[in-house]
């Protein structure tokens, strides 16, 4: 693996650590998709995985894309139309199809700046936490682009159209206070508190079925994505399909039994 991103396992969930301190974890360039893929590979071919964590090394979130890298290509004549497009689709888009194609539930623990490609990072995990020092800011017009990332798409669904748009259109930063005040993340915690709420959720998170936990995700994203009866009609499926697991026995029986329950996936 690529020493991009770290990855630690802590009972049944996965941290994922970016790792490029020098870049204040800058992303977009390179291989950085094909390494985001890979992971999100392995991790959903672990039947024993039920929650991952994201976050940032040494104090930094993300800072979105990296500005050495596209001041480079916006001073080379020799770029064309098609390798910018070539960047986006094959490399920066890659990212963030990985994360949203992650099966399990994603907490984002946001230890520092969240800033533009570095926010829809945030933006496609489930749940975000932040540290108290966390910034967002979604500040693609102020490098003259737009907001390239699937931001456009994710964060007004997520802190709604107006604040998206000030977000956007002021390139205003916010500090953690108000991420929680705007509903962009559920909670601020102390800054050195931060791993230990993110596992402790993510220890929550795992008591649940894997099987049924992954499907419920899915059923929430189709809920984002398709109508009402398309949803209806996948949720049966999914519900005979957890009707028939060894972990809806096993719930009713710790029910009935009143002790907590040992779902093992089947």
């Amino acid at each position: 693996m690529s020493d991009l991103l770290l990855l630690e396992r802590v009972d049944h969930t996965a941290i994922i650590t970016i790792n490029r301190p020098e870049r204040r974890n800058a992303l977009g360039f390179g291989d950085d998709g094909v390494v985001f893929q890979r992971v999100v590979r392995e991790l959903n071919a672990d039947r024993n995985l039920r929650c991952v964590i994201l976050t940032g090394c040494d104090g930094v979130f993300s800072a979105g894309g990296d500005l050495k890298e596209l001041r480079d290509w916006a001073h080379d004549a020799g770029k064309k139309p098609r390798d910018f497009l070539k960047l986006y689709q094959a490399g920066i888009h890659e990212v963030v199809r990985a994360l949203w194609n992650l099966e399990m539930p994603v907490v984002a623990a946001v230890n520092g700046a969240a800033i533009g490609l570095g926010n829809d990072l945030a933006c496609l995990a489930d749940i975000r936490i932040a540290a108290e020092k966390a910034k967002f800011g979604a500040t693609f017009l102020k490098i003259g682009l737009v907001p390239g990332d699937g931001g456009a798409w994710l964060l007004p669904k997520i802190i709604g159209w107006e604040r998206a748009s000030q977000l956007y259109f002021a390139g205003q930063i916010i500090d953690s206070e108000t991420a929680v005040a705007w509903g962009l993340v559920s909670r601020r915690v102390p800054d050195a508190s931060l791993r230990d709420e993110a596992l402790a959720l993510a220890r929550a998170i795992s008591h649940q079925p894997p099987e049924v936990l992954r499907m419920t995700k899915k059923l929430m994203r189709a809920g984002v994505e398709q109508s009402f009866e398309q949803v209806m009609t996948l949720s049966a499926q999914y519900q005979v399909f957890a009707h028939l697991t060894k972990d809806h026995q096993e719930a009713l029986d710790a029910i009935h039994e009143k002790r907590t329950p040992v779902f093992d996936g089947t």
